[in-house]
C-alpha cells in the first residue's frame, strides 16, 4: 500500500468494518427489511433467505473493510473491491422509490443516505487508477 493510499484506506476501511460488525446479529423484522430493500434494486438477491443475505452482507462487509485496512492488500485489489460495493449501493440509491426528488438524480430527504455512497466508487476508481498509472510509469 502507498503511504498516500493509507488515510484513504484507513478511514473507509474502518467505517466498512464497523457497519459489517453492526449487521453480525440482524436477524427477523431488521433482515427482512434489508433484504426486501436489496432485492427490489438487484432481483436476484431474492434467492437468498433474509437472515441469510443480512449474514452474508455482514461477512462481505467485514472482509471489504479487512481488505482495505490491511497493508498487505493491493491497492488495486481494494479499490476494485470498493468500486463494486460502492456501485452496488448506487444501484440500491438509483432503482429503490422515493430515494430521489421526482424526474431526477437528485437525493430526496431519504435519499441522502445512499446519495452519498456513490464517494465510495469514487474511492476506489481512484485506488484502482492511480495503481495503474503508477505501475505503468515503473514498466
Amino acid at each position: 500500500m502507498k503511504l498516500t493510499h493509507a488515510p484513504l484506506r484507513l478511514a473507509i476501511g474502518a467505517f466498512i468494518l464497523n457497519s459489517g460488525l453492526g449487521k453480525r446479529s440482524l436477524e427477523g423484522e431488521a433482515a427482512a427489511g434489508m433484504h426486501g430493500m436489496a432485492v427490489g434494486a438487484m432481483p436476484q438477491l431474492q434467492q437468498f433467505e433474509p437472515d441469510r443475505f443480512a449474514k452474508l452482507l455482514s461477512r462481505a462487509e467485514m472482509a471489504l473493510g479487512a481488505a482495505l485496512l490491511a497493508p498487505f492488500v493491493p491497492s488495486l485489489l481494494a479499490g476494485a473491491g470498493l468500486t463494486a460495493f460502492g456501485a452496488g449501493l448506487v444501484q440500491l440509491y438509483l432503482k429503490t422509490p422515493g430515494m430521489r426528488e421526482q424526474n431526477s438524480l437528485r437525493p430526496s430527504q431519504a435519499g441522502i443516505g445512499l446519495a452519498k455512497d456513490v464517494w465510495l466508487v469514487g474511492a476506489g476508481l481512484t485506488l484502482v487508477l492511480d495503481s495503474l498509472t503508477h505501475r505503468r510509469k515503473q514498466l
